[in-house]
C-alpha cells in the first residue's frame, strides 16, 4: 500500500468543508455532502466515527456531526469545551464553571453531556482512542488543547458494539493535526463588558513533512479569570435583582448566640457593644421573607453569601501535542502522538456557615464551654445561671476556596500496515496507549473542628489581661491554643474576633491536601478489509481485540476522612478493573445503480466485553442506508448499549452530602405522620417538624438536611444497559445547489441506571412500607428528633428514557456580492423522563421543559443554533444566534409573588412535580464576527459573543448553577480579537 497522506488530508478537509460552514458561537458543522462524498470516493477510504470499516463514503447509517478547524477559527469561543457544549445535541454541563459549590476530585475539569443524559454516558475519544478518566468516570476534555484539534466528530447514537462501554448517548471524537507542513501563531484576547472575565490564550503550531513520515507540534496557553456573583445584578442576590432581601442566610459574619427561648433566643451582639453583658445583645432578625407581613425579607443580622462566591470559575492551562508518522516503508507505518496537559483552577465560595450544634462526626456537635472567657451567659462575668452555649458564626473573613491542580500524560503509539490476499487488501493496526491524570487539591477555609471547640472551650484573663485557653491553675500556652470570640462581628478587630487576628486564623484554619491520580492502559489489535463482491459493492468487515486496565484513587486529607474538619467527610476511594473484549462488524452493500435503490446497505456489529468485576455482555449494532433517488438518503439504526460501574461506585470510600430530602414524619409535609412507627420513633411525633438549614422548621416538602449525611459505594452494581434506535432522511435536491438537509428522529432507554439511593426513599420505606432494614441506615436525635445521621449508597434501579428529533439544514450561496453560507442546527426533545426507585407503581419525573426537577437538571424542549456567513475577498463575517426554548419551574411562592407564578394550580402526573408553576420564556444570544486577511499571510478578527448583552431570567431553581440564574446562559457580552499569523 502506499500512503497517500497528503490526499487523504485534503480529501477529508474538502468534503467536510463542502457540506459545512462556519459557526460563530454555535459551534456550527454538518455533516459531509453528496458532492463531498463523490470527490472522497477517487482519492482514498476514511474511517468515520462510528465504524471500525474503511469506506470512501462520508454518509454513514448514523447521524454524525462534523466540526472542522474552519469552523473553530470562525467563531469566538475558543476551549473544546466551548466549542462541544454549544452544539445543539448537548444537555447541561456537569460540574460547570458556573457552580462553586462542587466539591471532589472532578472540579476544575469541564465535561459533555450529550442528550442531555450525563456525562459518564457520553464516551470521549482522541483519534479513535478512549480519552482517561477520573475515578468517577469524568472524562475531561479542558486537557485537549484547541490548537491541536483538526476537526471534531459527534456521533449522535449509541456505539457500544463499537467502542465498548460509556457509548450510551453518543461518541465525540476529538480528531488531532497531523501531517501540518508550515507554522502558525495564534493570539487571543476578549473580556465582557463589565470589565471582567478576561480570557488570554496564545498557540503555537510548527509542523514537517517529508517523504516517510512528517511531524506536527503544538503547544497552546490559556488563561480565564473569575467573574463574581456580586458583579452581575442577576446574580449579586440570593433570589436574583427582583428580590435583593430576601433569601439572606441566618448562619452569618455577625455571630449568634443560641440561647434557650427563656433567656431570648437567637441574639447578636449591638454594634461596637460590650461582649460581656447579655443585654447588649438584641433577638437575631431572622426574617428571610418567608411571610406575607414582609415577603421581602431584612438583609439586618444576615449574610448575603453571593457577594464572596465565583459566578464563573478562573482556569489556566498550559498544554503540549505531539504527533509522529514514519513510514517504514510502503506497507507499514508507525504512528505516535503524546499529549501533556497541566491546568489549575480555582473556585471560592462564602466563608463556612458555623453551627457548633452540627459540627463534628458526632451528632450534636459541641457547645461553648461556660467556663470561656467570651461566653457572656458562662461562669467569668457574673450570670446568675452559668450554662454552656450553641453558636453561629459564618466565617466571612476567610472565604473557601479549592485549588485543583490536574496534570495529564497520555501517550498513544501504534504500528499499522495492509497485506495482499489475492486482488483483496486488507488492512491492520496494533497499538498501545497510556494515559496517566494526578490531580492534586488544596482547600483553605474550612475550620479544624477539634481546634475550633478548644478555641471556645475554658479560657480566663491571665495577668497580661491576655485572654488563654485553659484556666488559671491550668493555663495552656498561647502556641498551642488561640482563644475564640464567635459572636464579635466581621470588621470589629480585638475582642477575640476573627477580623484581624492572624494568630487565631492560622489556628482554626488549616490547609487541607487531597490528591488523585488514574491510569488508562489500552493494548489494542484490528484487522479490516473486504471480503467477497456482492450485487452494491464488497462485503466490508472489521475484527479486533481490546485489553483495557483502569487504576485509580482519590485519597482526601486526612482532616476530611477523619471528619476533623468543616469540609465535606470522606473516605478515600481506590481500585481497579481489567475489560477483554472483542469485536466484529460488517459493511453489507446489498443492491447499487438500480432503479428505486440508487443504494441499499446493511451494517452489523457486535461487541463481547468480559470484565473481571461484574462479568460479561454482548452488545449488538444494526444499521441500513437507502437511497431511493441520487438526492434522497434514508437511514436507521437500532443499538444496545452500557455503561460499566466505575471505580468511585464500586470502591469509593465515600463522602458527605447536605441532601434535600422529605421526612415522612414530619406533621407538615410528611405521608407517613401520626403512623404508629413515627410515634415509636419521635418523642414528639404529634407536632414533630423536620428541620432544614439553621435547625429551623422546613419552609416546604424538600428541604436540606442540617447535618450533612454519607454517600458510600456498592460492589454489588451491575452494568446499566440501553436500547437506542434513529431513523432520518437526508435530501440534497439537485434542482437547489448547495442545499442539504437532514432530519433524524431518535430514542434513548437506559435500563438498571446506577442512581444515589435517597434519604427520601430510604425513610418512606421504614416508615410508608415497614421495611425494618430501611430502618437500620439512620438514626434521629432523641429530643428533637430530625434526622441526625443517614447512610445511602448507589444503587440499580428505575430507568432514563429519552426522545426527540434533530434537524439541520445546509446553504451554499456564490453571488457577485460575495459567497453566503447558512448553517442551521436544532434538536426538538420529545420526552426525557427519569425513574430513580424500583417502586412499581411510582411514576417517572419528566424534565423536558423544567428548569429543574428535584434531584436533576431539566432538558430544553428546543436548542437552535444558526449561523450566516458571507466571504468576499479579503474580508468575511459570520453571524450567530442561539436559541433555548422556554421552561417552567417551581414558583417562588405563589401566595407571595403571584406576578411570578402563571399557573399556581399546575398538576403533574407524578405528585412529586405537582406544584405552583412559573414559564419562563426562550431566549437567544446573538454573536458576531468580522474578520480581514492581511497581505502579509494573516488574519485579524473582532468578535462578540452575547452581542446585544442578553441577560436570561431570573431562575430561582439554579440549574447548573449556583446562583438564581440558567447556568447555561450567557453572562454579559463578551468582546475580543483575534490575530493568526501563517508562516
Amino acid at each position: 500500500m502506499t500512503f497517500k497522506t497528503t490526499k487523504l488530508r485534503d480529501a477529508i478537509t474538502f468534503a467536510l468543508a463542502v457540506g459545512s460552514t462556519a459557526l460563530a458561537g454555535a459551534a456550527g458543522a454538518q455533516e459531509a455532502s453528496a458532492p463531498a462524498q463523490k470527490e472522497a470516493t477517487t482519492l482514498d477510504r476514511i474511517e468515520v466515527t462510528g465504524s471500525r470499516i474503511r469506506q470512501v463514503d462520508l454518509e454513514t447509517a448514523q447521524p454524525v456531526l462534523s466540526i472542522t478547524r474552519a469552523d473553530i477559527e470562525k467563531q469566538g469561543f475558543q476551549s473544546v469545551a466551548e466549542i462541544l457544549q454549544n452544539i445543539s445535541a448537548v444537555g447541561a454541563p456537569a460540574i460547570s464553571r458556573a457552580q462553586p459549590l462542587s466539591a471532589g476530585e472532578n472540579v476544575g475539569g469541564q465535561f459533555i453531556s450529550m442528550r442531555n443524559l450525563g456525562a459518564t454516558r457520553t464516551l470521549i475519544l482522541v483519534n479513535g482512542k478512549r480519552l482517561g478518566i477520573s475515578t468517577s468516570g469524568f472524562q475531561d476534555v479542558s486537557l485537549i488543547p484547541t490548537a491541536a484539534v483538526e476537526r471534531i466528530e459527534v456521533l449522535k447514537d449509541g456505539a457500544s458494539s463499537i467502542y465498548g462501554s460509556d457509548a450510551i448517548a453518543g461518541v465525540v471524537n476529538i480528531i488531532t493535526r497531523t501531517n501540518f507542513e508550515g507554522a502558525t501563531a495564534n493570539a487571543y484576547y476578549g473580556q465582557y463588558s463589565q470589565g471582567d472575565g478576561a480570557t488570554t490564550r496564545a498557540d503555537f503550531v510548527l509542523g514537517f513533512t517529508g517523504d516517510r513520515g512528517s511531524l506536527t507540534a503544538a503547544v497552546e496557553y490559556r488563561k480565564e479569570e473569575a467573574v463574581f456573583s456580586g458583579d452581575r445584578e442577576f446574580s449579586a442576590y440570593p433570589q436574583g435583582g427582583m428580590h435583593p432581601t430576601r433569601g439572606w442566610t441566618t448562619v452569618s459574619q455577625w455571630g449568634v448566640i443560641n440561647l434557650p427561648t427563656a433567656l431570648g433566643g437567637n441574639r447578636v451582639l449591638n454594634a461596637g457593644a460590650d461582649f460581656r453583658n447579655i443585654a447588649n445583645y438584641h433577638a437575631q432578625n431572622a426574617n428571610t421573607g418567608g411571610t406575607a407581613a414582609d415577603p421581602n425579607g431584612s438583609p439586618i443580622d444576615k449574610s448575603n453569601t453571593n457577594l464572596q462566591t465565583h459566578l464563573r470559575t478562573p482556569v489556566e492551562s498550559r498544554s503540549l501535542f505531539v504527533n509522529g508518522v514514519f513510514d517504514i516503508n510502503d506497507k507499514l507505518r508507525f504512528r505516535s502522538d503524546i499529549l501533556y496537559s497541566s491546568r489549575d483552577a480555582e473556585r471560592q465560595v462564602a466563608g463556612y456557615p458555623f453551627q457548633s450544634a452540627s459540627a463534628g462526626p458526632i451528632p450534636g456537635g459541641f457547645r461553648m464551654s461556660r467556663d470561656s472567657y467570651y461566653n457572656p451567659v458562662g461562669t467569668k462575668h457574673g450570670f446568675a445561671t452559668p450554662q454552656d452555649v450553641n453558636f453561629w458564626r459564618r466565617t466571612w473573613e476567610i472565604p473557601r476556596t479549592d485549588k485543583p491542580t490536574s496534570t495529564t500524560w497520555r501517550f498513544a503509539a501504534g504500528l499499522e500496515g495492509n497485506f495482499d490476499i489475492g486482488e483483496r487488501t486488507f488492512d491492520w493496526d496494533v497499538g498501545y496507549l497510556y494515559n496517566n491524570n494526578k490531580v492534586t487539591q488544596e482547600n483553605y477555609g474550612n475550620l479544624n473542628i477539634e481546634r475550633t471547640k478548644q478555641a471556645v472551650g475554658p479560657s480566663f484573663l491571665n495577668a497580661n489581661g491576655v485572654v488563654q485557653c485553659g484556666s488559671a491553675a491550668s493555663p495552656i500556652p498561647l502556641t498551642q491554643c488561640v482563644p475564640w470570640n464567635p459572636f464579635i462581628p466581621y470588621g470589629r478587630t480585638g475582642d477575640g474576633g476573627l477580623t484581624g487576628n492572624q494568630a487565631l486564623q492560622d489556628y482554626l484554619f488549616q490547609r487541607l491536601n487531597s490528591s488523585g491520580e488514574t491510569e488508562t492502559s489500552v493494548y489494542s489489535a484490528n484487522l479490516a478489509g473486504s471480503l467477497f463482491a456482492l450485487p452494491g459493492g464488497d462485503l466490508g468487515f472489521a475484527v479486533g481485540y481490546e485489553h483495557r486496565k483502569e487504576e485509580g484513587r482519590f485519597i482526601p486529607d486526612a482532616q476530611a476522612v477523619t471528619g476533623n474538619s468543616t469540609t465535606l467527610a470522606g473516605g478515600p476511594t481506590q481500585g481497579s478493573y481489567k475489560v477483554d473484549e472483542f469485536f466484529v462488524e460488517l459493511a453489507i452493500p446489498l443492491l447499487a445503480d438500480l432503479p428505486g435503490a440508487k443504494e441499499l446497505s446493511f451494517s452489523v456489529a457486535s461487541r463481547y466485553s468480559d470484565y473481571d468485576t461484574f462479568g460479561d455482555t454482548v452488545n449488538n449494532k444494526f444499521g441500513f442506508k437507502w437511497k431511493p433517488i441520487d438526492s434522497l438518503l434514508v437511514r436507521g439504526t437500532w443499538a444496545e448499549g452500557f455503561r460499566a460501574p466505575t471505580i468511585n461506585d464500586l470502591y469509593g470510600g465515600g463522602s458527605q452530602t447536605f441532601s434535600f430530602f422529605t421526612d415522612p414524619c414530619d406533621t407538615t409535609f410528611g405521608a407517613a405522620r401520626g403512623n404508629a412507627r413515627c410515634s415509636a420513633d419521635i418523642v414528639n411525633a404529634a407536632t414533630f417538624r423536620q428541620l432544614q438549614q439553621g435547625f429551623v422548621p422546613a419552609t416546604g416538602s424538600n428541604a436540606q438536611t442540617p447535618v450533612a449525611f454519607f454517600s458510600g459505594s456498592n460492589p454489588n452494581l451491575i452494568p446499566e444497559t440501553s436500547e437506542s434506535k434513529t431513523l432520518g432522511l437526508v435530501w440534497s435536491p439537485g434542482f437547489v445547489e448547495g442545499l442539504n438537509v437532514s432530519l433524524d428522529w431518535w430514542t434513548i432507554k437506559i435500563e438498571d441506571t446506577i442512581v444515589a439511593d435517597t434519604p427520601t426513599q430510604m425513610l418512606n420505606d421504614c416508615y410508608l412500607q415497614n421495611d425494618a432494614a430501611r430502618c437500620a441506615g439512620f438514626t434521629r436525635d432523641p429530643v428533637l428528633g430530625y434526622v441526625n445521621s443517614l447512610n445511602f449508597t448507589s444503587i440499580n434501579a428505575g430507568y432514563r428514557e429519552a426522545e426527540g428529533y434533530d434537524f439541520e439544514l445546509n446553504y451554499r450561496l456564490p453571488t457577485q456580492y460575495g459567497n453566503f453560507a447558512l448553517n442551521w442546527q436544532s434538536t426538538y426533545t420529545t420526552k426525557d423522563e427519569i425513574k430513580t426507585d424500583t417502586g412499581a407503581t411510582t411514576l417517572p419525573q419528566q424534565l423536558v421543559g423544567y428548569a429543574t426537577s428535584p434531584g436533576f437538571t431539566g432538558t430544553f424542549r428546543v436548542r437552535s443554533n444558526a449561523s450566516l456567513s458571507w466571504e468576499k475577498g479579503p474580508v468575511s463575517a459570520t453571524w450567530g444566534a442561539r436559541y433555548y426554548s422556554s421552561m417552567k419551574e417551581t414558583c417562588l411562592s405563589a401566595t407571595l409573588f403571584p406576578s411570578e407564578c402563571d399557573n399556581p394550580t399546575f398538576r403533574a402526573a407524578n405528585a412529586a412535580q405537582t406544584r405552583p408553576t412559573n414559564k419562563l420564556g426562550s431566549n437567544t444570544f446573538h454573536d458576531l464576527e468580522v474578520r480581514f486577511a492581511t497581505p502579509w499571510n494573516a488574519t485579524v478578527a473582532l468578535g462578540a459573543n452575547n452581542v446585544f448583552d442578553h441577560v436570561g431570567p431570573s431562575v430561582y431553581s439554579q440549574p447548573s448553577a449556583n446562583v438564581s440564574y440558567q447556568g447555561q446562559f450567557d453572562i454579559g457580552r463578551f468582546v475580543y480579537m483575534k490575530y493568526q499569523q501563517r508562516f
